[in-house]
C-alpha cells in the first residue's frame, strides 16, 4: 500500500493522528469524543489510517535508565564504499543489534548515523569497537549524550 500525502488528510484525520500520537492507549470512545465523532466512524477512520500505513504502529515509551541503559550515544559511521551492496550489508548488520535504536543513511559527513543505548561506558566501548571492527567500516565518530532536553516521538500534526 502507498502512504497518502498530508494533503489528502482532512482536519478530523489530523486530529485523530495528533491525539493518538500523544496517547495511543486511549479507547476509541475517548478518541471519538475528543475529535467530535461517534465511535463507529472514528474507528473506521483509524483503521483506514492504519491500512494506509500513516499509523505504522503503537508502542510504549520506556525509560532506558530504569531498564539499565544509562548511556545514549550516537555513532557517525563512514563506510569504505557507497556501493549499494555495502550499504545494505551494513544495514543488515546493525538491524540485529538490540542496542541500535535508530539507523539513518545520511548525506554529508558520513554514510550512517546510529542512535544506540548502552548499560555503561564499558558496554558503549564494546559497541563502538564492534562497529569499528566491521570490514565495511572506514571510520566511526561517537557522540555521547549528556542530557536530553527534548525527546518527541512522531512528527508535528497540524489540525
Amino acid at each position: 500500500m502507498t502512504v497518502e500525502t498530508d494533503s489528502s488528510l482532512d482536519e478530523v484525520d489530523r486530529q485523530i493522528l495528533a491525539e493518538l500520537q500523544a496517547d495511543g492507549r486511549m479507547t476509541n470512545v475517548e478518541l471519538a469524543r475528543r475529535v467530535g465523532l461517534s465511535a463507529p466512524p472514528c474507528l473506521r477512520r483509524v483503521r483506514r489510517l492504519e491500512e494506509d500505513r500513516i499509523i505504522r504502529g503503537y508502542h510504549a515509551d520506556l525509560d532506558p535508565v530504569a531498564l539499565g541503559y544509562e548511556i545514549t550515544f550516537f555513532a557517525l559511521v563512514g563506510l569504505e564504499s557507497q556501493k549499494e551492496a555495502v550499504l545494505q550489508s551494513f544495514e543488515r548488520m546493525v538491524k540485529d543489534w538490540p542496542e541500535v535504536r535508530e539507523c539513518h543513511m545520511i548525506r554529508g559527513g558520513g554514510d550512517f548515523l546510529l542512535r544506540l543505548v548502552a548499560r555503561d561506558t564499558a558496554h558503549e566501548n564494546t559497541l563502538t569497537a564492534r562497529i569499528t571492527a566491521a570490514e565495511m567500516v572506514a571510520r566511526v565518530q561517537t557522540l555521547q549524550t549528556i542530557r536530553t532536553s527534548k525527546d518527541e516521538a512522531g512528527v508535528p500534526v497540524e489540525a
